[in-house]
This record gives C-alpha cells, structure tokens and sequence, in this order.
C-alpha cells in the first residue's frame, strides 16, 4: 500500500437547525486516509457517521444543516491539494462522482426507476470523461462484467425493477467507480442484502479497490462486516471519534466502552449465549460522562455462556410435548405466465411440498437467502397467502378448511411481527391506539378502561412507558416502533407468533436488545415463535432447532448447533462461509490475504 495521503479531515464540524436547538451531528472529528487504503466508520443510528460522508461530498442541505468548522483536504492524482469546503460548487460538481463517489444505502431510491441501468452508468461518465454514447456503452458494459452483473447486455437495457436487491447494488457500484475515482464512500451499501450477497458483495470492493487503487470509506454499524474489508477501523458516538485504530486492534485490544459494547453484542457463531450483552452492559451517561460498567468484552460473554448439555437438555423437553403447529405437504404456487384466456401456464412454487412440526414453547429458525421462500411460508401457515393444497394443523384443527369467522377468531392465538415496524403501523394512529386495537376487535376485557390498562402494561413489558401512549409512530426510533409492534401482537395473549425479519433493519446493538426482549416474553409466557430471517447467525442465536429454505424447498432441518457445526448440504456450507466471522483469527487471515493481493500488482511490475 502507498503510504500517499488521499485525503486529511481535520476538526469537522457539521451542525443542523431543528426545532428544539441546534443539534450537533458531527462533533470535531479529525482522521486521515492514504491511497489504496479502506477506513471503517462504524456506529449506531445517530453517530454521525452518514452526516461526515455526507459533509465529505458537500451534500448536507443548507438549510437546516451547516459544516461551520474543519478542512477536508483532498490530494488529486497528481498529489496536489484541494480544500474541498473552499471551492465553488460548480468545481465541487466536478469532484462528485468522478474524484470522489459514493454508494447509498438503498439502490433503488438512488437509481432513477424511469430509465434504464446502462443510461444511468452511462451520463456520468458522459459527464466526467467527456465521452461519447459508443465510447461510454463500452466503458460500461465492460463496468457490468467487471462487477459480475450477468449477462451485461441485457442488464444494460434493463430498467432497476426488473433487478435483484444485490444486482441493483451492483449497478450502483459499477456506476461509483465507472470514472475510476480516488475515493469511494460506501454508506451501508450490504446493510438490507443476503449474507451470500453481501459476502459477494464484499469481495468485489476489495477486489476494484486492488485493481484501480482506490481508497474506500466504508460506512456501517456491523463490526463484524468491517473485519472483512477495512484496514483501520473509526468508531462514532454521538458525533465524535470515540477510538480508532488497526482492525485488528481494535478487535483485539478495544478501550473504549462503546466499542466493547459493539463487539459484544453481535449473536457469537461457536458459543450459544443466554442473552446478548448490549451497549448498556458496558456503559451508561450521567451528566454528559460515559461510565463504564464492564471492562471486559471476554468476562461479559462468559457470564451468560450456556452449555451444550443444557442446550440439549432443554430441546429433548420441547421435542416429547405434543406439536402445538404441523405443516404437512404445503405448497404455495404463484402464476407466473397465462395464455391468450388467463389460463395458468407455468409458475413459481414459492413453497415446494414442505413438511415441519414447531412444539410448544420452541423458536423454530427459518433461515435462508431472499426469493427461497420462507416469508411466504410463514404468511401461508397464517393464511394471509392462500395456500395451494397441504395443511396447517394448528392444536388438531387444519387452518386451511376454517370458515372465515372460524380463522378470524383462530388470529387471537397466532401472531406476525413484520419486518418493516414503521409500514406496519397506522401514520394517523398514537401507539396507544394501535395496542388497544385489537382488544377491541375481538372483545377482550370488559371496557376500554381496563383495556388502556393492558396497553400501558405491554409497553411496560417491551421497555418503554405510559408517558408513549399518545405517541405517534414517527416520534419513535426504528427500534422503539419494534417494541411496539411486538406490544401490539402480545395485546392478545397469543400462543403462536411469527417474527417475520423483525431485527433486520436494526442497528446490531438495538438488535440484541429486541432479541432479548423476544427471548425474555418466550421464557414468560411460554410463547412459540418462528423465527424468519437471512441472517444465519441471528437464527442460530434465537432458535432450537433451524430450518434451512432453498428454492421454496426445506434444504436442512435439524437442531441449529448442529447444522451450523456439521452442515450437510452444499447450499447451508455457502451461507455459513458467507456470514461475517469477525474472530481474531479469522481476521488475520482476511488481513493476510489482502496485503498478498495488493503486493500481486508491484512483484508482477
């Protein structure tokens, strides 16, 4: 790696205009980045660390928000030095995109959905390179192939809808580095993918970065995704630098709390933990001072280890009770092409003849990549997707022959989480509201009294108060609207609850929370969950036994100790290879690795 300065940040600060004062975002930071190098920013929602890429590319919005002090000096190709907050914005123009690129978090808000992906490519580098349209389809399509977009051609004249969630991110890095920048910044470009995808994903950055020399910012709240691509690691609390350093020592030897807390609270793949510790294990604010309560991350995990014998013990008590759920032969097919008469000709068999039991008191993990088909498994078992032939036996009664009113009444004893809290919630409804809903539906308790009552109980029990009721949904964090949506599926004292990717679009330390919280009302109430997600390590931490989906077919079912320690098909060896390890060891082999990639180039000169 050249040792050239790409680029210096020195004390940003970027400030925001709201209603209750001025909100400092980002707080003084200073950090440098060299030629070739990758730089991690990790943090929780609200760090700041979108705000300082965003601060870098000069795209905060004037008003509400201001960068009212610091220097971002970027060093050209030439090493030549550019005050980025001193220039016009008409130069600035000519920075973004071909010096300097970024990735958005979300591809399909960041591509324009009424024109194709090779036109969207093609304008910048029409732009930046001053090319023309034969010249720039050539640059791109050979962009396409170097991302590993399949069939290029047809990709190119294809329009975002008509792509993956992981081919639309590759659209969006292709078009980031079409005018081979310095500099490219990746603000949570894997956070909503497959973990194959991601890892995928992953390889590809550090392979464009090897290749063209770039330099990369990596934006994230996962550690464990930056164990596999960044040299050095920043950490962001509340708008400051909290630490920062070498991967792997911050990895190994990390000082702050905050970090630790970080580290800690991402669901371990080779120990099985009672709870999740959280960022509130390791330290707490009084009067503005961060406290630490725990000082080691390794102490922390050993208090809540849980032995193997007692994992199996507790599984064998659950597999003698009577199955309070049996899914025989189930099949879900949706029409995919009709003939001139709308006669069904071919379709796609979401769910494939699937057969499973879940026992009482058990979290059957459901896990597996996007489209195999386990989302619409879960809804078919709760009939909100008609299923095609099979059965859902739910306490001896076969779901798919209820009459209506029979199914209604059945939905107080069966449950959904979904994966998205805010879309699932009434805008114009306060969470009170939404909580007592239900109640009033099907008529528990005697009077709206008693029901607020409840409401108030439930919030309690999720970790948030009374004082909420006459909230709305947007004054609440993502994570807080979790809580509520899990308030409103206990306001009916269900047996059965379906958590559809309810942690996936939260922060890994709001996630152990809410894991927690699902794991603390099981143990309770002797709830029966099934848990729904992609994220295998998640799955393996909250489940007893896991199942795994391919193609709307059960690829593996068994006790998920045992199909992440001997997994016996090739597809659960893919997702298990995929998932982010983030151990010592294996983040010396990452580090190895890449220091061999980035000599290949100067031994082959």
């Amino acid at each position: 790696m050249s040792n050239r300065k790409i680029l210096e940040v020195k004390n940003l600060t970027t400030e925001f205009r709201t209603d209750e004062g001025l909100v400092r975002a980002v707080n003084g930071i200073s950090f440098d980045i060299n030629r070739g190098e990758t730089i991690g920013i990790v943090g929780e929602s609200g760090s700041g660390k979108s705000v300082t890429s965003l601060s870098i590319m000069r795209l905060i919005p004037d008003p509400p928000g201001k960068i009212t002090t610091g220097s971002i000096t970027y060093f050209g190709k030439g090493g030549e030095p550019v005050d980025l907050l001193s220039i016009s914005e008409k130069k600035m123009r000519s920075f973004r995109g071909n010096e300097i690129s970024m990735i958005f978090q979300e591809p399909m808000t960041s591509l324009n959905p009424v024109f194709t992906c090779g036109s969207q490519v093609m304008e910048a580098i029409m732009l930046h390179q001053k090319l023309n349209k034969e010249q720039a389809t050539k640059i791109t399509l050979e962009m396409f192939e170097k991302v590993q977009l399949p069939t290029p051609d047809r990709i190119l004249k294809a329009y975002p809808h008509q792509l993956s969630g992981g081919q639309k991110q590759r659209v969006m890095i292709a078009m980031a580095m079409s005018c081979n920048p310095g500099i490219l910044i990746a603000d949570e470009p894997t956070t909503a993918l497959d973990v194959t995808v991601q890892d995928t994903i992953l390889d590809l950055m550090n392979h464009l970065r090897s290749e063209l020399d770039s330099s990369i910012i990596f934006i994230t709240h996962d550690l464990g995704v930056i164990a596999e691509i960044a040299d050095k690691v920043l950490v962001m609390y509340k708008g400051s630098i909290v630490e920062q350093g070498n991967v792997l020592d911050i990895f190994q030897n990390p000082q702050h709390p905050y970090t630790k807390g970080l580290l800690a609270c991402r669901p371990p793949l080779g120990k099985r933990l009672s709870k999740l510790p959280t960022v509130g294990d390791f330290m707490k604010e009084e009067n503005g001072k961060i406290i630490e309560l725990q000082s080691s991350v390794k102490d922390m995990i050993e208090s809540v280890l849980v032995s193997q014998e007692e994992t199996d013990k507790r599984r064998e008590l659950l597999l003698q009770k009577t199955p309070v759920l049996e899914v025989r032969n189930l099949k879900t097919y949706f029409t995919s092409k009709k003939n001139f008469f709308g006669k069904p000709l071919d379709y796609v068999k979401a769910v494939d003849d699937v057969t499973f039991d879940v026992y009482p008191g058990e979290t059957l993990g459901l896990v597996g990549e996007s489209g195999c088909g386990k989302t619409t498994l879960g809804r078919t078992i709760l009939q909100l997707v008609p299923a095609m032939e099979g059965e859902v036996i739910f306490e001896g009664r076969n779901i798919l022959d209820l009459r209506p009113d029979e199914l209604t009444d059945l939905r107080k004893h069966m449950q959904i989480i979904f994966q998205d809290p805010y879309s699932s919630l009434n805008p114009r409804m306060t969470i009170g509201g939404a909580i007592m809903e239900p109640m009033t539906v099907h008529g528990i308790y005697a009077n709206e009294k008693e029901r607020k009552d409840k409401v108030v109980e439930l919030l309690e029990k999720v970790n948030l108060s009374g004082v909420h009721y006459n909230r709305y949904p947007h004054e609440f964090s993502g994570g807080q609207r979790q809580r509520i949506c899990i308030a409103r599926a206990l306001s009916l004292n269900p047996k059965f609850i379906i958590c559809d990717e309810s942690v996936s679009a939260l922060d890994v330390s709001v996630q152990a929370q809410v894991l927690n919280l699902l794991i603390n009302l099981r143990e309770e109430f002797g709830f029966t969950y099934i848990f729904i997600s992609h994220d295998l390590s998640v799955v393996k931490f909250m489940s007893d036994r896991m199942i795994v989906m391919n193609e709307g077919k059960i690829e593996e079912l068994g006790p998920s100790d045992e199909i992440y320690n001997n997994p016996k098909q090739a597809y659960t060896q893919k997702l298990i290879k995929a998932i982010p390890k983030g151990e010592i060891a294996d983040i010396k082999r990452e580090m190895e690795r890449r220091n061999a990639m980035k000599k290949g180039p100067e031994i082959n000169a």
